[in-house]
């Protein structure tokens, strides 16, 4: 395993504001997760990518595609699926030992009937985004390649690891628009000590939820474990309640950074053309000058022999001649 450095300069990069805390999404941490996800792409690499940091996670690529992440500040298809009450933990425990041990038994939930295949795609992509976006709205230290990694619930058809790296940089662009945008892993909401005038009915199941779960101990990632839902889903749905007055934050809500890299530092890294093969060394004398070399004379048509050797031989104009040629007798018939 090596790992891979930082090799993007703080240059390419907006300044973060002075009140970013300091284990926020730096400058250094995203062109180092930049650099080494466009690095195994544009290499066609196998095996994971591990980056260590708060909450960090791992990207498990297949020739050069991202097919699998996970990390420990999202929910990954089996938290999903349990929390969601499709399938009860003592049904999973009897799946995992139906699959032989195996992580994610994928094919024992579609026999069984727990869920179709499409649904299964569904939810191994959702925590494949979801891992992706915690991993970015974190702190990135370093990052490691695995090539014997295996993921365990890979998605069939990969995604561009720079494409996926947009799309969760956008996801925190939207988040940081919010009148009270908020971190996955570090506010912690409370039911609001001020008594807003709303029916209960005019809140959604989401929000009765997160109400219901929301302690002043617990961060929008803990209450994404508890739900069952997605952390980025999860945090937007804590930013809105908190601007609509159903929650607060006793130590207040700090600024989200953003950090943006330049346009032409977002696109895929194309692999470079072969080098052009390097020109034959000079011929040693003795050797033939192309100027004064005489053009050979043409050929007429079958001078070479080769259409007589093909030609048929006409020793008889009929059957009869054939067989009097072959019987060595000339005459008439």
């Amino acid at each position: 395993m090596s790992v891979i450095r930082d090799s993007v300069s703080a240059s390419a990069l907006d300044p973060v504001p002075a009140s970013a805390s300091p284990d926020s999404l730096g400058r250094v941490g995203y062109g180092l997760l930049l650099d080494a996800l466009a690095e195994c792409g544009q290499e066609e690499y196998t095996g994971a990518l591990r980056a260590a940091g708060s909450p960090g996670g791992a990207f498990h690529f297949r020739r050069g595609l991202v097919v699998g992440a996970e990390s420990p500040g999202a929910p990954g298809p089996e938290a999903l699926l349990l929390r969601s009450r499709r399938i009860s933990g003592e049904e999973w425990a009897e799946l995992v030992r139906e699959a032989g041990g195996a992580r994610w038994p994928g094919a024992e939930l579609i026999r069984h009937g727990y869920a179709g295949a499409a649904q299964l795609r569904v939810v191994c992509m959702m925590a494949l985004r979801d891992a992706v976006f915690a991993v970015v709205a974190g702190r990135v230290d370093a990052c490691e390649r695995d090539p014997e990694a295996e993921p365990s619930a890979p998605v069939p058809v990969g995604e561009g690891p720079v494409r996926l790296l947009q799309d969760a940089n956008r996801k925190l662009a939207a988040l940081a628009a919010l009148s009270h945008p908020v971190r996955p892993n570090r506010e912690r909401p409370s039911p609001s000590s001020v008594p807003v005038p709303i029916d209960a009915g005019q809140l959604t199941p989401v929000q009765q939820e997160l109400l219901a779960q929301a302690d002043g101990r617990r961060t929008a990632r803990d209450l994404a474990f508890r739900t069952g839902r997605g952390v980025y889903a999860v945090t937007v749905e804590v930013a809105r309640m908190l601007g609509a007055g159903l929650l607060e934050c006793a130590e207040g809500v700090a600024p989200l950074p953003v950090v943006r890299v330049p346009q032409e530092g977002l696109r895929q890294r194309r692999r470079l053309p072969p080098a052009p093969p390097p020109p034959p060394p000079p011929l040693a004398p003795p050797y033939v000058n192309p100027a004064v070399v005489t053009p050979l004379p043409r050929r007429e048509p079958g001078a070479s022999g080769i259409t007589e050797s093909l030609a048929p031989e006409k020793r008889g104009s009929s059957w009869k001649g054939f067989f009097r040629m072959r019987n060595g007798t000339q005459g008439n018939s």
